[in-house]
């Protein structure tokens, strides 16, 4: 709750700072009819971001990758302030705060997430009872930042975007679900729905490499973790990547 209350607090602090800049501050030689005609910071400026992806682990050892099936998925959803650089309007400063979750499913096996080993047991059940969809799902709290470049800052949503960047981010939920168990031959033994909650094994803490291409309201973005998903110790030292589609405006 404490790291909850600190992300919120400290973009606050950003807004309050940036919520005083006008087109004079940002192009000091600029003549009184243009000033009075725009104000930069009015402008649209993606500070609302939607993102759908594709997510994947790396370094996975042949037990886990055998098992992984289906289409793993996130969603993320961020407000952001947008600052211009005083130099030039076409580059600015973007942070703010989010949500991020990630699901990655798995065919024929079993994540013992309540396990008192050290270790993240991940478990082939090939020949014995599983469940028909099984996925281990991640929810976190970010702060993303990021740098901009837009080719027509007054006409964002007619404007060639570019941003690279980094999202610090705390872990809120980690949980395995397990729908329809089914026996060896795939036979369905009863529609039971398991869901397990534990964040012990799971690094709390990600940090995210970001970046993202477009035009107008659409852009393809790209993540990759800096460190890894699991605690160390706890199992294969595992990063993810996401590839996607951001809906970006307001």
């Amino acid at each position: 709750m404490k790291k909850i209350v600190f992300v919120v607090a400290s973009c606050l602090l950003v807004s309050f700072a940036f919520s005083q800049d006008s087109l004079t501050s940002i192009i000091p030689s600029a003549s009184p009819s243009l000033i009075k005609k725009v104000k930069l910071p009015n402008r649209p400026g993606d500070h609302f971001m939607i993102q759908v992806s594709s997510d994947h682990w790396t370094n996975k050892p042949d037990s886990i990758n055998s098992h992984q099936k289906g289409f793993s998925r996130g969603f993320s959803a961020y407000f952001m302030l947008d600052k211009p650089f005083r130099s030039s309007p076409k580059y600015s400063i973007g942070i703010g705060v989010g949500v991020s979750t990630s699901n990655i499913f798995f065919k024929r096996e079993s994540i013992d997430l309540k396990t008192s080993s050290p270790l993240l047991p991940f478990t082939a059940v090939d020949s014995t009872n599983h469940f028909k969809k099984y996925k281990l799902a991640t929810g976190f709290l970010e702060i993303p930042l990021e740098f901009r470049y837009t080719s027509k800052p007054l006409e964002p949503n007619k404007s060639f975007k570019l941003a690279l960047g980094l999202k610090a981010g705390t872990l809120v939920n980690v949980h395995i679900k397990g729908k329809t168990l089914q026996d060896k031959n795939n036979n369905t033994i009863t529609g039971y729905t398991l869901k397990e909650n534990s964040k012990r094994l799971m690094n709390g803490t990600r940090f995210t490499a970001t970046g993202r291409i477009g035009y107008g309201v659409i852009s393809l973005f790209g993540t990759y973790q800096l460190n890894n998903i699991l605690k160390d110790g706890a199992g294969p030292a595992m990063q993810l990547y996401q590839v996607g589609i951001t809906l970006s405006g307001l």
